[in-house]
């Protein structure tokens, strides 16, 4: 098995070296190889040349770097698509998260694991700025989605190279890894992990990326439920507003007809008119959407399963996905 350990970096000039020592000290003589592949997110404090000066010494360091800043989602998406290990372990850079803990990490996921993430349990930030509202939200994210989590924000995570593969990484949708590998048909496990206060530099999360999250959090929803058909949304929605239209012109026209009120001047015509008008919009966005997912599943060549294993079957590239076919590339 080779491991791939994947770290965004932004600013953590002070933190780099003692990160490397700290994770060469934790996979010395360790049975597996690895490599250390650092995403430089367009860092402006020198932490690209300290990561020069590492990789010129060791040559386990790979260096990916953005041009300018875009965000960790960006990092992690990059991080995947270059790596070579038949793992992938994931970590920040701020030496919050415990190199020694990987070991554990792949251990429980050679037990038939796909994916297992970290749960901070004793996490060592602010409790009213960070702590708090993470847990707030996690709290959220859990009961919304159906999927049992405590910590979704934990990086550190390994994960077997074909999920990855299938992941598609955007705005903050690091943050739901789980959640999505999980929709793909993943088997996940979140274990207790070491945490640390942060020693150099200055942390990237406030109060107000909650709020982002929560409304990512909207986006994952409608992925995970009404990607595939956005007509059972936008339809349902549609036909709901249509019906309320059809209940308030019947209202309007009992009025007329019992007490001889006056339809112009009735509040009930005007809602009728409006909710026919919303339910027509409500039904062409789902078809536009129906016909979008057609056209991204279709032209894309992409499917909307994944496939475990297959048995005495010979792979072809027309049943094989983009993000397959790059891992298959990269492995010849």
């Amino acid at each position: 098995m080779h491991l791939s350990l994947i770290i965004p970096i932004y600013n953590e000039r002070e933190n780099i070296p003692l990160l490397h020592q700290q994770i060469t000290a934790a996979l010395e003589g360790w049975k597996h190889s690895y490599e250390i592949l650092c995403v430089d997110d367009g860092s402006t404090d020198g932490s690209a040349e300290r990561l020069r000066e590492l990789a010129a010494r060791d040559p386990r360091v790979k260096l990916v770097r953005f041009r300018r800043n875009y965000g960790q989602s960006a990092a992690m998406q990059a991080g995947i698509d270059h790596a070579a290990g038949d793992v992938l372990v994931t970590l920040d850079g701020d030496l919050q998260n415990d190199p020694a803990d990987i070991p554990l990490l792949v251990a429980r996921l050679e037990e038939g694991y796909d994916l297992v993430h970290g749960w901070r349990q004793h996490r060592q930030d602010a409790w009213l700025t960070r702590t708090l509202p993470s847990r707030i939200a996690n709290w959220i994210i859990s009961r919304t989605t159906g999927f049992p989590i405590h910590d979704l924000g934990c990086t550190l995570k390994a994960i077997r190279r074909d999920i990855a593969a299938d992941l598609e990484l955007y705005g903050e949708m690091h943050r739901f890894i789980p959640i999505l590998a999980h929709w793909k048909g993943a088997r996940c496990l979140e274990v207790v992990t070491r945490h640390h206060p942060r020693r150099f530099g200055r942390t990237k999360y406030g109060l107000s990326r909650t709020f982002r999250v929560l409304l990512d959090l909207l986006t994952v929803q409608f992925l995970l439920y009404y990607s595939a058909s956005p007509m059972k949304l936008f339809g349902m929605i549609g036909l709901g507003c249509g019906a309320a239209s059809l209940l308030s012109g019947l209202a309007t026209v009992g009025m007329k007809l019992a007490w001889n009120e006056d339809m112009t001047g009735n509040p009930l015509l005007l809602l009728t008119a409006l909710l026919a008008i919303v339910a027509v919009q409500f039904l062409s966005l789902g078809l536009l959407g129906e016909i979008c997912t057609r056209l991204y599943f279709g032209s894309q060549n992409r499917c909307h399963y994944t496939i475990r294993e297959r048995v005495n079957l010979e792979v072809s590239d027309a049943e094989t996905s983009p993000a397959s076919l790059r891992v298959h590339r990269r492995a010849a």
